[in-house]
């Protein structure tokens, strides 16, 4: 006698493009270091992002 395994249905990922979760979280994650690299430059140099830029 064989033994039968119970069918078990597959786990299909979420779509890694457009406006989902992991989108979402990737997005704010990218949003936070930015901010942290901008205050990073801000401390170093001792001006603002616009005049580090030059724009001001």
């Amino acid at each position: 006698m064989a033994k039968t395994e119970p069918t078990t249905t597959p786990k299909i990922e979420d779509p890694k493009f457009g406006f989902n979760t992991y989108a979402e979280k990737l997005n704010g994650r990218a949003a936070m270091i930015g901010f942290l690299i901008t205050l990073g430059i801000e401390y170093a140099t001792g001006q603002g992002l616009l005049s580090w830029l030059g724009l001001v």
